[in-house]
């Protein structure tokens, strides 16, 4: 295969890669931008399903997240103003139950109180995770810290409910990652919630990618997967999977953490990151479209995981007469999101008699390039592994929403992420270190 060479490679064309290569390119580096879909976006993907575009991976963003709030109001993409909602169900203890917004707030906010009491404590400096000492909780399960507040089946389910959209396992998961998030909304889970899924971009997320890589001078090649990434001392080379060369003064390498196993990385990682790589993380969700026949009222509705095969549901929009309503089930393998009548009778647990026509989904777990969906740190990974994947690795610099310093798990992280990676191959390189 024909060799090549520029400045900076930069692989995988998520958020955080086309990121870092648009600053890149723009500070007047030669960029090669290799994806190995046949698109952009990672494991974010706005499609065309009931004849309008809908996002099948991560939607939502806000405006006290810095990253992407900057980005959107530099292009002028607006937000798309969400449904007023005031209708909620939730199963607890075997029932459904239904009120109100202030209804479901006044059973949920105690019990989060309690869970996230010492958010604040422990992350003073959420932007920072690493600053204080946590190791007495850097091994607590989410699991743990359910267990330990020795709730009735009532609240434990209510707050499993609020907590299930996040949650695949509570014996992999960490419960720093958590404490985390809530620290960085003021220590309020209510408020976290609102900054992670609440408001969508208006024409989805794609609008805001193109429009990123519109500023964008990096040479694009998709469907390109790449199988090993080598620095020798002196420079990085990159060969594809079909055997192509390329020859760098730098490489990013902005990939989820659940694929890095399959790529082999030269000189090795270091003991904590590689064992970090190689347990991968245990998000295996899906968040599944089910267009409902007729405008219904709009609702929320939470149930544990484990008791129901949808965890936390929601009205999104209406259209053409119908409403679209997104899912998400907290383990992928319990209902098949193309089975409309699965995902019906799902559904029915909290509204029966609802109707669906038709559902769309993406398979997160089962796309190799994914491998799952947004991360969520085993115990320990967050605050001691991610970190050392954030530091340079010779000429080779890590980045992406999973690794993120800030907002991990999100957009706004891989914007930063990516961000941060360019600045650091761009000081590197200034130096000539590179």
């Amino acid at each position: 295969m024909a060799n090549s060479s520029c400045d900076v490679v930069v692989i995988g064309a998520g958020f955080a890669g086309v990121t870092a290569a648009r600053d890149l390119s723009v500070e007047g580096h030669s960029v090669v931008l290799l994806e190995a879909r046949d698109r952009v976006g990672g494991r974010t993907y706005t499609d065309e399903a009931f004849g309008r575009r809908v996002d099948l991976g991560g939607t939502y963003v806000h405006w006290t997240q810095p990253n992407v709030w900057r980005e959107l109001q530099r292009h002028r993409i607006p937000l798309a103003v969400p449904l007023d909602i005031d209708k909620v169900y939730w199963l607890a203890d075997g029932t459904v139950h239904s009120g109100s917004q202030l209804d479901y707030n006044a059973a949920v906010s105690p019990l989060a109180a309690r869970f996230f009491a010492d958010a604040r404590a422990r992350f003073p400096l959420p932007f920072e995770v690493n600053a204080v000492d946590n190791d007495d909780i850097g091994q607590e399960t989410i699991g743990d810290r359910l267990d330990s507040l020795a709730l009735s089946p009532y609240d434990r389910d209510v707050l499993d409910g609020t907590l299930a959209t996040l949650v695949h396992s509570y014996s992999e998961q960490g419960t720093e990652q958590l404490l985390v998030w809530a620290a960085a909304s003021f220590g309020d889970w209510a408020a976290f919630m609102e900054t992670a899924g609440y408001w969508p971009i208006e024409g989805g997320t794609r609008r805001l990618l193109d429009a990123i890589l519109g500023e964008s001078k990096a040479e694009l090649r998709l469907s390109t997967p790449v199988g090993s990434i080598d620095d020798d001392g002196t420079s990085v080379t990159v060969t594809t999977r079909t055997g192509e060369r390329i020859r760098a003064r730098s490489a990013v390498v902005a990939l989820p953490l659940n694929t890095l196993s399959d790529i082999s990385v030269s000189p090795r990682l270091a003991q904590p990151v590689r064992d970090m790589i190689e347990q991968k993380h245990p998000m295996r969700t899906a968040k599944i479209w089910a267009r409902v026949r007729g405008e219904i009222e709009p609702f929320f509705a939470f149930a544990p995981v484990g008791k129901n095969p949808l965890n936390s549901v929601r009205v999104e929009y209406l259209h053409d007469g119908d409403t679209l309503v997104v899912c998400f089930a907290s383990d992928a393998s319990a209902i098949d999101g193309t089975d409309r009548e699965a995902v019906q009778a799902a559904l029915r647990t909290f509204v029966p008699g609802i109707e669906v026509v038709d559902t769309a989904v993406h398979d997160w777990v089962g796309d190799e390039f994914s491998q799952g969906t947004w991360v969520h740190h085993r115990p320990g990974h967050l605050t001691k592994a991610a970190p050392g994947l954030r530091e340079p690795h010779g000429r080779i610099h890590f980045a992406g929403g999973d690794i993120a310093a800030f907002g991990v798990g999100g957009i706004d992280g891989a914007i930063e992420s990516g961000a941060r990676a360019a600045r650091d191959v761009t000081a590197a390189l200034a130096d000539g270190h590179h």
